[in-house]
């Protein structure tokens, strides 16, 4: 039997463990990277283990989310970031260099190389043919200590793409039609695999579009073939020695396969306020706009940008929308200067704002009260963009210029504009004179914005915890801690604990502080789909700050999982879903003898406040079982 594309990276990089659906595999890791909202915790996560340099061919620390410098915090982090890579061994990308994910693939990206990144949508450089996968910072930190990335053995879904796009149906609407289909849950444990005919005239940077919002999927991650149009790609990078052909073998075989005829693939949009509430662009067309925002590591490609200029050429956006345009890279910014389309662009009336992720973590850009702002991004969770009821509409490049000329949104294919055939260039502007490679030299820089990284204690044999807080379903990670202003204190936990559940209940802390000085810990109820979303591992990592021992839910997403474990926050899953109704607020939950029950594969809970007792299941692997009595992977990390 023939290999998929997952299986023959796996395999090159197989340190432990099978290839068998569910099953923990470990795998050696090549490429890491961070950005600098997660990445200083990463750093200082790496600095604890005592490693003198880092073990990985190749780890970036790119500057992207924190470039809004309203005081000294955020230059302070970047100082120590680029101290801490030069002192380490880990290349520097500067702020206004990019966003990590568009100058990853760019510069860095290889075929059948492995990469792991403290942030979601590391999965972009899957078009690139790498087996590209979202973690938490820790996860990153212990890579670059020569540890394995231990993750459980996706099954893999074959994606066949068949026909070709129509003029103004796009990458976008192909992955928006995709998230209509399978959703944001019930996708955990599944990698995708595209090929078919349809994928021979997707270039690289349409690749990276489907990739990278296959985060908002829920899968492990997405990967093309590297093909001839990949090598092209990297020729036009003057990167060429970089590439290398990587096809799954003619009889591979898939656990599920989908056909999708591009042929039929319309104009979609993603309504508020999540990225499977997918429909065609005409169905809410004419809705008034105010806000219309282009880039993020999603949509900010050259090829992006230059339908986009082609459609505003000679044309002035409409006098009530406020149009923002991001390039994702400097590289792309250069050539939209030298060719003369960033004067277009201009001259239309949009607003040019810096290379990185600004609007799309909600740092700036945030529209007016109850705004319509329509964006080329990944995420439209409520209050994401920085303003709590704003609505929040998810489209491609070319149907955000239709809306911002029209000032509604409107379908591309109902504006008087020819379409834009763009073509690709031979050669990128491959000036890096914004990346740093390390002289081992530096000191490092730290401030009172450097914090350290907290340590858990074991668990304890006897676990009473009090219900702190009871969420509903598709919690995602911004409703855990948010972005916007919390984004600042990324470094200073005791600072960013005071913004978790700030929207959902904002005692929540003090809930936990009580509990804390009642001597009993404190426990998370949850519904479907718990931690969706971002990787931010403060999501976890705070909580366990604040007394948080486990988390009790109908289902929790990947990355997050990993995170709960990683700082030693036990994840349980209700064995009968209806008993999420029972409990309550403030109940006292008893799990005796952790000790021994942690190895079983359901675990009896008991609430005392209710005097009853409920079946979770325990899906832990052996070695997770060990990470969550040790405390958390840090823990286990410096034991072992």
């Amino acid at each position: 039997m023939g290999k998929n594309l997952f299986e023959k990276i796996i395999n090159s990089h197989l340190v432990s463990g099978s290839i068998k659906p569910g099953s923990e595999v470990g795998i050696r890791i090549d490429h890491t990277l961070t950005q600098d909202s997660l990445g200083a915790m990463a750093y200082l996560q790496f600095e604890s283990l005592g490693i003198a340099k880092v073990k990985t061919e190749l780890s970036v620390s790119y500057v992207d989310h924190l470039l809004f410098q309203p005081g000294s915090e955020n230059a302070d982090v970047h100082r120590y970031l680029e101290s801490v890579a030069d002192k380490y061994g880990i290349v520097f990308s500067k702020p206004g260099n990019g966003i990590c994910h568009q100058v990853h693939l760019e510069r860095f990206s290889q075929p059948g190389k492995t990469l792991i990144g403290g942030d979601s949508h590391t999965v972009t450089c899957g078009a690139a043919g790498m087996l590209a996968i979202g973690v938490g910072g820790l996860d990153v930190a212990l890579a670059m200590g020569g540890s394995p990335l231990y993750i459980l053995a996706p099954k893999v879904t074959k994606v066949n793409l068949i026909g070709s796009l129509t003029a103004w149906s796009s990458a976008k609407d192909i992955i928006l039609e995709i998230l209509k289909l399978l959703t944001s849950k019930g996708n955990v444990g599944t990698a995708l695999e595209y090929g078919g005919p349809g994928i021979q005239n997707l270039t690289v940077p349409e690749r990276a579009t489907i990739c990278n919002m296959g985060a908002e999927l829920g899968v492990t991650t997405s990967i093309f073939p590297s093909d001839a149009m990949t090598k092209r790609f990297f020729i036009a990078q003057d990167r060429e020695k970089d590439w290398q052909e990587l096809l799954p073998d003619p009889d591979a075989s898939y656990a599920k396969e989908i056909t999708i005829d591009l042929s039929q693939i319309e104009p979609n949009i993603a309504l508020p306020h999540s990225p499977d509430h997918v429909c065609a662009v005409k169905e809410v067309a004419g809705k008034p706009v105010n806000q219309v925002l282009i880039g993020s590591c999603t949509n900010s490609s050259y090829q992006d940008l230059m339908t986009v200029a082609a459609m505003l050429t000679g044309k002035k956006i409409h006098p009530s929308v406020s149009l923002g345009i991001v390039p994702g890279s400097r590289q792309v910014l250069s050539m939209i200067t030298q060719n003369g389309a960033l004067y277009d662009m201009i001259a239309s009336g949009a607003r040019i704002l810096e290379a990185g992720c600004g609007f799309c973590v909600g740092q700036g850009q945030a529209p007016q009260t109850g705004g319509v702002s329509v964006r080329t991004n990944n995420r439209n969770f409520a209050g994401r963009s920085g303003t709590k009821d704003a609505q929040v509409f998810l489209v491609s490049p070319a149907t955000a210029a239709a809306t911002a000329l029209a000032g509604k949104i409107t379908d591309p294919r109902e504006l008087s504009v020819s379409y834009p055939q763009i073509s690709l260039p031979e050669k990128y502007d491959s000036d890096d004179s914004m990346i740093r490679y390390p002289s081992h030299t530096a000191t490092i820089f730290r401030s009172a914005a450097i914090g350290t990284p907290p340590f858990n204690t074991p668990m304890p044999a006897k676990l009473k915890s009090r219900v702190a807080i009871k969420v509903a379903d598709m919690i995602n990670t911004d409703d855990i801690i948010p972005g916007g202003t919390a984004m600042n204190y990324r470094s200073n936990i005791p600072k960013s604990c005071e913004f978790i559940f700030k929207f959902i209940d904002p005692l929540f802390p003090q809930y936990c502080k009580e509990n804390k000085a009642a001597g009993i810990a404190s426990v998370i109820v949850a519904g479907i789909s718990y931690g969706q979303g971002s990787s931010r591992e403060h999501a976890a990592l705070c909580p366990m700050y604040m007394g948080v021992r486990a988390v009790i839910a109908k289902s929790i997403e990947r990355i997050h999982r990993d995170n709960l474990i990683n700082f030693g926050i036990l994840p349980l899953i209700f064995a009968d879903a209806a008993e999420y109704d029972r409990i309550k607020k403030d109940d006292e939950l008893l799990i005796d003898d952790i000790y021994k029950f942690i190895h079983e594969p359901k675990i009896q809970v008991f609430n005392l406040t209710q005097n009853y007792s409920f079946s979770t299941v325990n899906d832990l692997t052996m070695r997770q079982r060990e990470v969550i009595l040790a405390g958390g992977k840090l823990n286990y990390a410096t034991q072992k």
